[in-house]
């Protein structure tokens, strides 16, 4: 049983979006409301979609009075350290002592070289981070003498230190692959990784790179805080990591918590509903199931007569696929076809005695949640065109609305999984728009066609959708004319459905075989 001897906490993972901008804020403030304990953002200064988070942490940290805020994580090679360690002191002055120091070594570089930041690798941003982190620390240090930090990648010739921060800011690293844990290890106050790139079954190896550079520095394990960033669907089926009820949820945090010593569960989600059912059914179960377990007295073993801790269930288990895909009721409301079905190309059978981890089964219910969330758009589409053509809306509003929905924001080019994928489950960076569908092709030249035609499905649904905010502002122009908006939004039923069930019957057990990226 793993214990690094911190408390548990709760928080929130948000997506600075820039055109909802008073929303994001407000989803921090929520975050504060529901008792939750910390706010984050990601941070990439070279998306132009994003607000600058540090900005919209300072707003956030002045329109709440307890919740913590922190970068999750900062991208250090475009915030130079000495002028980010005065950002992070006088925030944590101002706002109280209520700031961390989420930091990241850097990514995506031609992205940050675009904007005239460093072009590193990862072994020099490694490096840098490192240089980095000692200049923020020499700047909180207002009893040393003027920093100097003679770095390859960072210089600070005799700047003042100061101000210091109000507490003692922790300094918690994004890490994944050797280097960074070793040095998350010798240096840092926490790690916090996300479960989209360490997964569950993937922890223990990690942590025992982190702790054994921890102690070979000369410092104890429990001196660096984990912390894990998560995602999942409350409207899953059991299956897998954080998909089902809140019940299933706390379990598993449970397991984690005393099992793998993580004491900080950051969720990535936008979701307002989300949000409070974390706050009011998982948090407070997951400190009660961790308190309850603790308190209970370790087994006596009769045959050593030395106390040996409880066992804690194995978070992955093996079995086979029980992901469902949605069946095609064969239901059709138009009498125009955009494409043949009977065309339609099929993968390789799966194999019958392969076995799948719950990990391995995530990805593909993945795919079946975020359809699901699909559908729910095209009934709430229906019921906005029923209230147009009843005169109980304007077509304004309804176009506003639509055009706010998943299905329309990922223009179809590249599928709703992989838009929806990489912008709440890859929550570390920015979306890679060519992700999913290459990653497959790659893996199994026989899915190849199958790929080629739901790249060509997703096109066809543009279009139908486009026909669908035609018809509306024809609606305009001739108020009488609602039948021609009822058959659009029918063949956006048709399409859209059978191209979800037909995305879901070839992709459910690649996706499990392959993962997503």
């Amino acid at each position: 049983m793993a214990d690094y001897g911190h408390d548990l906490m709760f928080g929130t993972f948000l997506t600075p979006e820039a055109q909802q901008a008073e929303r994001v804020v407000a989803l921090g403030q929520l975050t504060e409301q529901v008792g939750l304990d910390l706010v984050t953002a990601q941070d990439h200064p070279y998306q132009s979609r994003f607000l600058d988070t540090w900005t919209l942490l300072s707003v956030i940290a002045a329109r709440t009075s307890t919740v913590l805020v922190s970068p999750n994580v900062a991208n250090l090679p475009l915030r130079p350290p000495a002028v980010l360690a005065r950002s992070v002191a006088s925030l944590d002055l101002l706002s109280g002592g209520r700031v961390e120091l989420g930091l990241g070594a850097g990514a995506f570089w031609d992205a940050i070289a675009a904007v005239g930041g460093p072009r590193l690798d990862a072994p020099r941003g490694v490096d840098a981070l490192e240089e980095g982190i000692r200049v923020i620390r020499a700047m909180w240090d207002t009893t040393s003498s003027p920093v100097r930090v003679e770095g390859e990648h960072h210089r600070v010739v005799g700047a003042h230190p100061g101000p210091a921060p109000a507490h003692d800011v922790a300094i918690w690293l994004g890490a994944y692959k050797k280097r960074m844990l070793a040095l998350t290890g010798r240096v840092a106050d926490g790690w916090l990784p996300s479960s989209a790139y360490a997964a569950p079954d993937a922890l223990p190896a990690l942590h025992q790179i982190i702790d054994e550079a921890a102690v070979a520095a000369g410092r104890r394990p429990g001196d660096v805080r984990r912390l894990y960033n998560i995602q999942g669907t409350f409207a899953g089926r059991g299956a897998g990591f954080l998909n089902g009820p809140a019940g299933t949820w706390a379990e598993q945090l449970a397991e984690l918590a005393l099992g793998q010593g993580i004491s900080v569960f950051i969720l990535a989600d936008d979701d307002p509903d989300a949000i409070r059912r974390y706050a009011a059914e998982v948090a407070p179960a997951v400190r009660e199931l961790v308190q309850n377990e603790r308190a209970r007295p370790a087994r006596t073993d009769r045959s050593l007569d030395e106390q040996v801790p409880r066992p804690v269930t194995a978070v992955v288990r093996t079995g086979a696929l029980r992901v469902t895909p949605t069946p095609d009721d064969g239901v059709r409301l138009s009498d125009v076809r955009v494409w043949d079905e009977s065309a339609r190309p099929t993968g390789p059978a799966p194999d019958p005695e392969r076995r799948y981890t719950p990990h391995e089964q995530a990805a593909g219910q993945q795919l079946v949640d975020v359809h699901d969330h699909l559908r729910q758009e095209l009934r709430e589409i229906r019921q906005l065109v029923e209230k147009v053509t009843a005169g109980t809306m304007d077509v304004g509003a309804a176009r506003s609305h639509i055009n706010t929905m998943t299905m329309r924001q990922n223009n179809w080019t590249l599928g709703a999984y992989c838009e929806s994928y990489c912008r709440v489950v890859t929550t570390h960076h920015t979306i890679e728009d060519q992700s999913l569908f290459p990653h497959l092709r790659r893996a199994d030249p026989a899915l190849v066609p199958v790929v080629d035609r739901l790249e060509a499905e997703h096109r066809a649904i543009h279009d139908v959708l486009d026909g669908v905010d035609r018809a509306l502002v024809a609606l305009v122009g001739e108020p009488g004319g609602t039948q021609a908006l009822r058959d659009a939004v029918d063949l956006l039923t048709d399409t859209l459905l059978s191209h979800l069930s037909y995305e879901e019957r070839e992709l459910v057990e690649p996706l499990a075989r392959f993962g997503a990226h």
